[in-house]
């Protein structure tokens, strides 16, 4: 497929997109910025609100010093729809969201890639820390881990061939270090801006305190209990509890007690011992192939449970419209909600939403 030379860069206002756009622009491609105004208002104190301007501000004088465009359509509506409602809806349900993975499958590569194309630009960039290659034999766009500690693919697993074939991600060569140091060189003023939060719209990474504003109905307290279904004590709302949690259960035990399991349906919350959060197996739903259009027959590849999880070799098989993933290590703390991303090497095979 044969694509103009136009490319519009996804820009936070932060280091790595604006490293992103001098490598862009030394690869000869005529670039433009775009930062996207994904928070909605209503979720925003007014202190967040001129933090919001500043985010897109910083952007904008970044494609001056630069000599490029710069657009800041508000895609706040696709946000909330698609990334905020999710996340509350998950932990109303017993599940601990990854609303990274959701927005960049319906905004960073969904609806910025609709807008790219709407104003003339058949490619779309973003400060992701990945790699794409092309597979000539099966004509697929690969995903690959990026050579640095930042590798950020696993959040990437979610998008289809649709949207790799039309994406760059122009630092995947360089480290944190060189992404900074590209931007001092070129006297920009976010070079030594410090990184962004991991919850954009969650302040000060307090998803309880924003679940308590906003959603409709919280979780009423419960029970705690262990494997056998005898009561231990009373939980707060199942909403404040994740897999593997210790503190802040607001209960003692004489003796370390960990969250394995949490049912919405019964408003109930399984504490075990630390043993008990080990497990060999899980399920996946909603699973997406990248290096591979289907599997047929049960294949061995390395698989992580979480983005900071060391990868551990597991048998992956269809079992109807899931994936079952066997390891040959148990894992610690498998979590509903969160991703399962599998690998051949430094390549994504693909991944899906761990239930």
């Amino acid at each position: 497929m044969e694509f103009n030379n136009k490319v519009l860069l996804g820009m936070s206002g932060g280091v790595d997109s604006s490293a992103a756009a001098i490598k862009l622009l030394e690869m000869g491609f005529e670039v433009a910025g775009v930062t996207m105004i994904l928070k909605p208002y209503k979720y925003l104190t007014e202190e967040e609100k001129e933090s919001l301007y500043k985010e897109a501000e910083d952007a904008k004088r970044v494609c001056e010093i630069l000599g490029i465009k710069h657009y800041a359509p508000s895609f706040q509506k696709e946000f909330e729809e698609a990334v905020i409602k999710d996340f509350i809806t998950c932990y109303l349900e017993g599940r601990t969201p990854n609303p990274c993975v959701k927005c960049n499958i319906n905004l960073k590569f969904g609806a910025m890639l609709q807008f790219a194309k709407e104003i003339g630009f058949d490619r779309i960039a973003t400060g992701h820390y990945a790699k794409l290659e092309k597979d000539i034999e099966n004509g697929r766009t690969l995903l690959k881990k990026a050579p640095t500690k930042k590798d950020q693919s696993y959040f990437l697993y979610g998008l289809k061939q649709h949207q790799l074939e039309r994406a760059i991600f122009p630092i995947g060569d360089i480290d944190k270090e060189e992404a900074r140091a590209l931007a001092e060189k070129y006297k920009l003023p976010v070079a030594k801006k410090p990184d962004s939060q991991e919850i954009c719209f969650i302040k000060n990474n307090n998803y309880v305190d924003f679940l308590s504003n906003y959603a409709n109905k919280l979780p009423t307290e419960g029970n705690f209990v262990n494997d056998e279904g005898k009561i231990l004590g009373k939980h707060q709302g199942i909403h404040r509890y994740t897999i593997g949690q210790r503190k802040g259960l607001g209960v003692t035990f004489g003796e370390p007690m960990y969250v394995k399991n949490i049912d919405a349906k019964n408003n109930t919350v399984t504490l075990s011992r630390l043993e008990g959060l080990f497990s060999d197996t899980l399920f996946a739903r909603d699973v997406n192939l990248i290096a591979l259009s289907e599997i047929e027959k049960p294949i061995y590849a390395e698989a992580k449970i979480r983005y900071q999880a060391k990868p551990s070799m597991a048998l992956i098989e269809k079992v109807g419209e899931l994936y079952k993933f066997t390891f040959e290590e148990k894992q610690k703390s498998v979590t509903p909600g969160q991703a399962v991303v599998f690998y051949n090497g430094d390549t994504v095979l693909g991944g899906g939403t761990i239930i």
